[in-house]
Parts: structure tokens; C-alpha cells; sequence
């Protein structure tokens, strides 16, 4: 029995020992807090000398907090009574134990302890990532791409509206069902179809675009999802034979000089479907079509014949093309380009039969005629509505002119006294007009050197010295950009006007007196940089620029009041390059020489002497035009 007692106690101790060990990261934290607010509130290291028996909780907070001058606050919810004896015990380990003890918590503000009923914290429980579909869509060729292993078709029709911006809605009996296909890059209608046809449902396209997916209700006859009829026609010759097999309402049919009232008679009995005949087909038709819907049977049986059908509710009303009953109108907006332009690409042939309007307002043509006529030209107004590339151009411009300037020589000559100073300059350049005192000093300094003696010069004596070598370097450059679609000129033009001033005279005879009539008019004239480019883009984005550069600039003018003289540069070239490559257009170049020469005959010819007698200019000129052109195709 001794034994037992003392496993016992051995067992209630490890137990609060576990209990303990789970309270202490949260009472450790509580005592941290308490301690740093003892830190401005040192009251809270007080030590108490207290004893109660079955008080209220409140009461013992409150009388701890008036003898140590605190401020605390108690929920009302906490109705609990204690029975303790303290003896030189702080404030904080009292209200840690508290805490601890009957499951408190601690909020402080400021210097404001509030004690409150501590709740475990709710679980959070993290949500597993929802992942979208793979699917894949190319808005430029619309085609479609699918890879699903057991996804909803809710969300496989959510994701595809969303990224190809075309309405599938779901049948409620639908909703929820689960489908896996694999479809690689074919066009959107055809995946649809496909996608429905695995999972045992139905794709149909509304008159106003939207696609219904529902399930596929397989008709069976004599239980059994296949049937075939062969029968003969006793009106024609015994090798005359019409073959018909339904397999999960896809048809496959062979028919040779069969008539078309007999076709769709027998194929509609067979599916239960319902139609009507304005008027009655007289053409015998051979036809062979496997796994074909209903509305593509009577697509291919009709097509090349003057009949035509259209679906009213659950009927198909089959007539004339040109019967009013069968006519159609409707509303084929374009998604990707305006519709300038677009009446001129449709096919003379597709337009016969159907009234065409252009309804600018909402980039669309509203058509009106009958139903397969419309949907001919339907579908090939979505092979043309495609992007069309949009191609911005960078052109860096770079006219760089490399000028020099040689003038030197020795100007001497008789003249007017020049008795004012010597002026010129010796930086940069040495340019000087030497006076005749300034020569005449000159010279009397050299006097008196040995048997040197070179006399004076005349009064009227000057002498002009010059050397003098200029170096200039223009760099003028342009970085235009300018954006256009495929096959659409592009121009910019950079340049300059002047203007001069012509004059009319004009003389007027009368009986006394000839007058003369004076008019000012003032013309320009400009010298421009232009460049025109005519982009096109290949299907792999191969760009072919058609490029046509030409640059005047002005000269000198022959006269004050003339017009300035004009040079012209002219560059055409047709180049190809690649998205985002950069193609450099050179050669626009000019070059200017000039060489002046002045002096005595002969001695103006010798190496150094031509220096002294007679004088040099030499101009050279070089302008040189350079342009980047970098094209960047973008389809947004």
C-alpha cells in the first residue's frame, strides 16, 4: 500500500512537472513583460506581506494594487475566490503566479495592467494552393492547347473564357463533372469539340458566340448504339445504295446518285431530329462523310447547292438561300484590327448573297443572308482578324562634320603712315600688323651688332604677319522614335526654313506721268532630313524595311538678297533584318577641298621662302551622315 502512495505522488508530480513545462513559454513572456514595465513602474518590485482566505480575486488584485500605488484593471468575467498567505513576496512574482494559477493573461498600456481570461489561440490551418488548369491559348492564331488529368469543368471553362475572352457557359447538369484530355495546339472550336466528344458531352455554338457545353445524350435503337441501314431504291437501277451508321450521334454516310429529299429524310429519322422543307430538293448528290455531327451533315450536303438551312429552337428550317424565311442577320465583330480595309479582303464569290454593312461604331460588319453563306464569310473574316504586328522604330541620327583651316604668309606693302601702335594677336594664332615704328625699332636693335647696319624703311612701310591653323568637330545627334503597323508608311522630318525678300517693280503708263509700283514678298525655302520607312513583318518576325533618306542643306548665297544655295543627299534601300536588331545605314558622305596661294612668281613656289613672300590657305571639309534604325515588333 506504502508502495502505491508512492507511485502515486511520483505520477501527479511528473504530471505537473508536464503541465508546468507547457505553461512556461507563455508565463516566461508575461514575467518578461512585467519586468520591463518595473523598469518605469519600480513599485512593481515591492515585496508583500499578505494573507487572505476565500476572497474575491478582484478584491486581492485591488487592495496589491492601493498598497503599491498600480494601476490594474480587472474583466469582469474573472469571479474567482483565493486563500494565500504572502510573506515578502514582489508584486511580480504575485501576479505571475496569478496568471499562471487561474489562466490569466496581461495587456498592458502605458503603465496600465489589465488582467484578463487567457484563450488558446485558434489554429490556423493553411489551405492547399488552388492551381489553375494547364491550359494554354495563342491569341495571335487562336489556337487552343489542353492537358487535364481529373480537373473540373467548372474551373477548365472559368480558366478558358479568361484567357481567350470567348463565353463558355455549362449546362447545371453538368456542373461538377470531372474530364482529362490531352490536346496540343489546334485550333479553338476544334479542341472544344474534341474535349467534349472524350467526356461524353456536347459543344454548341450560339447565333450570338457563345459556346453551351452540355451532356451528349446518346439515342440507342433496338438497344444498341450502332445501327446500319442498307436499302435499295426501287425507283433506280439495284447498284443505286445509300449506307448510314450512327455511332454516339456522329454520323458516317456513303451514298452514290442518291436524291438530297431522301438524305436528309432518312438521317433525320434516324437521329429524331426535326425539320422542314420550304421547298423540296430535286438534286442527287454522291457523298460519303464519317463522324460528322448533324449540322455538319446538312453543311456539306447543302454547300455547293442552292439550298440553304438555319436552326429555329429544336427545327431546322431548310429552303432557298434567297428565301426571305431563311435569311439572317448578324453582327461579326473584329477583335484584333479596325475595320478599315477589311470589305476590300473579303473574296468577291463569299460576298455574293449577303448584304454587308459597316458598322464602325462597334469595329464590326453586320451581315444578312442566309445562314451558310454567313458562316462561310464568318470564318474567313476570323482567319484575317488576327494581330496585326505593331513596330516601333528607333532611328539614332549622327551628322558628324570635320572641318580644318590653314592660313600663314608675310603681307608686306606701301601704303597710308601706319604710326599707331603694333595690334594683333599672338594666341591663338599669330596674327600681326606691324607698325613702321615698331619695324624701324626692330631694326635699330639689330643695328650696331657687328658691321650690321639695314638703314630705315619708308614712312608708309607695312608689314602683316599671319599664322594661323583651325580645327572644327560638329556632332549634331537625333534619337526619333515612331511607331506603326505592319505595312504602313512611317515618316519623320528634321530641318530647317529660311526666308529672303523678292521685290516687284511694276510700271504704270499713264497721260502724264509713268509711276512705278514697288512690292515686297517674302519666300522661304527649306532644307530638311527625311526618312520614310515601310515596314513589313514575315511570320518569324523577319522585318523588311523599304527605307528612303534624303537630306539638303543650305550653301551660300550667290547675292545678299538671293535665296541660300542648297545641296542634296538622296539614300534608298529595301534591308531585312530581325526583331530588336539594329541596321546602319552609311555612305551620305561630303568632302571640300581648298587651297588659296598668293605671292611673288617663283619664290612663292620654294619650300620656307614661300613662307616670306607670299601667302596660304588651305580648307578641307568632311561631313559625314550615319543613321541607326532599330525596329522592335510587339504584338499588345
Amino acid at each position: 500500500m506504502k508502495t502505491i502512495k508512492i507511485i502515486i505522488f511520483i505520477f501527479l508530480c511528473f504530471s505537473l512537472h508536464i503541465n508546468y513545462a507547457q505553461e512556461t513559454p507563455r508565463i516566461q513572456e508575461l514575467k518578461t513583460e512585467l519586468i520591463r514595465l518595473s523598469k518605469t513602474t519600480p513599485n512593481l518590485n515591492n515585496e508583500v506581506e499578505l494573507s487572505v482566505s476565500n476572497s474575491s480575486l478582484k478584491e486581492f488584485l485591488r487592495g496589491i494594487a492601493l498598497a503599491n500605488q498600480l494601476n490594474i484593471t480587472v474583466a469582469p468575467d474573472i469571479n474567482y475566490t483565493i486563500t494565500n498567505n504572502f510573506s515578502k513576496a514582489k508584486v511580480i512574482d504575485i501576479f505571475t503566479y496569478i496568471c499562471q494559477e487561474y489562466n490569466l493573461k496581461i495587456d498592458i498600456v502605458g503603465n496600465i495592467i489589465s488582467f484578463k481570461k487567457y484563450k488558446e489561440p485558434t489554429p490556423i490551418t493553411k489551405k492547399k494552393p488552388k492551381t489553375d488548369p494547364d491550359i494554354t491559348y495563342n491569341k495571335i492564331n487562336q489556337f487552343l492547347s489542353l492537358n487535364l488529368k481529373k480537373d473540373t469543368i467548372d474551373d477548365v471553362v472559368r480558366y478558358i473564357t479568361n484567357i481567350s475572352d470567348k463565353n463558355v457557359i455549362l449546362s447545371p447538369k453538368v456542373k461538377g463533372k470531372v474530364i482529362s484530355v490531352f490536346i496540343k495546339n489546334r485550333p479553338f472550336e476544334d479542341v472544344l469539340e474534341k474535349m467534349a466528344l472524350a467526356n461524353g458531352l456536347k459543344i454548341t455554338k450560339t447565333t450570338d458566340g457563345f459556346y453551351f457545353v452540355e451532356l451528349e445524350e446518346t439515342k440507342q435503337t433496338n438497344n444498341t448504339s450502332r445501327k446500319t441501314i442498307a436499302r435499295k431504291n426501287a425507283n433506280t437501277k439495284t447498284n443505286n445504295q445509300l449506307e448510314l451508321k450512327i455511332i454516339d450521334s456522329l454520323i458516317t454516310i456513303k451514298a452514290h446518285e442518291e436524291a438530297i429529299k431522301t438524305i436528309i429524310g432518312t438521317v433525320s429519322k434516324e437521329l429524331q431530329q426535326n425539320y422542314f422543307l420550304y421547298d423540296v430538293p430535286s438534286e442527287k448528290v454522291n457523298l460519303f462523310l464519317t463522324g460528322v455531327t448533324y449540322q455538319e451533315f446538312l453543311s456539306y450536303l447543302l454547300r455547293d447547292s442552292e439550298f440553304a438551312f438555319r436552326k429555329e429552337k429544336e427545327v431546322y428550317l431548310i429552303g432557298k438561300r434567297n428565301s426571305e424565311s431563311l435569311r439572317t442577320t448578324k453582327l461579326v465583330e473584329l477583335e484584333n484590327r479596325r475595320l478599315e480595309n477589311v470589305l476590300e479582303a473579303i473574296p468577291e464569290k463569299l460576298k455574293e448573297g449577303v448584304t454587308i454593312s459597316e458598322f464602325k461604331e462597334l469595329n464590326g460588319l453586320i451581315l444578312s443572308g442566309s445562314s451558310i453563306n454567313i458562316r462561310e464569310l464568318e470564318e474567313f473574316i476570323k482567319i484575317i482578324d488576327v494581330v496585326v504586328p505593331l513596330i516601333t522604330i528607333d532611328v539614332i541620327i549622327a551628322d558628324v562634320t570635320d572641318s580644318k583651316t590653314l592660313s600663314a604668309g608675310i603681307k608686306a606693302g606701301l601704303g597710308e603712315n601706319p604710326t599707331g601702335p603694333t595690334t594683333g594677336s599672338i594666341s591663338p594664332g599669330v596674327d600681326l600688323n606691324l607698325s613702321t615704328d615698331a619695324i624701324n625699332n626692330t631694326i635699330q636693335s639689330i643695328n650696331g651688332l657687328g658691321i650690321i647696319n639695314l638703314g630705315n624703311i619708308a614712312p608708309n612701310f607695312y608689314l602683316n604677319i599671319k599664322a594661323l591653323e583651325e580645327d572644327g568637330v560638329l556632332k549634331v545627334k537625333s534619337t526619333p522614335t515612331v511607331v506603326t503597323l505592319n505595312s504602313h508608311e512611317v515618316s519623320m522630318i528634321i530641318g530647317e526654313e529660311q526666308y529672303y525678300l523678292v521685290v516687284n517693280n511694276q510700271i504704270v503708263n499713264n497721260q502724264l506721268n509713268p509711276n512705278v509700283y514697288q512690292s515686297q514678298q517674302w519666300k522661304s525655302v527649306t532644307a530638311d532630313l527625311s526618312i520614310i520607312i515601310t515596314p513589313s513583318v514575315s511570320k518569324d518576325e523577319q522585318i523588311t524595311l523599304d527605307i528612303k533618306v534624303e537630306q539638303s542643306t543650305f550653301t551660300s548665297k550667290v547675292a545678299e538678297t538671293a535665296p541660300p544655295g542648297k545641296t542634296k543627299r538622296t539614300f534608298e534601300s529595301v534591308v531585312r533584318v530581325k526583331n530588336n536588331e539594329m541596321v546602319l545605314l552609311g555612305g551620305l558622305e561630303e568632302n571640300q577641298k581648298s587651297s588659296t596661294t598668293s605671292g611673288l612668281p617663283f619664290l612663292s613656289r620654294v619650300p620656307v621662302i614661300r613662307w616670306i613672300f607670299g601667302t596660304r590657305s588651305k580648307t578641307k571639309k568632311e561631313k559625314k551622315l550615319t543613321i541607326f534604325i532599330k525596329p522592335t515588333v510587339s504584338y499588345e
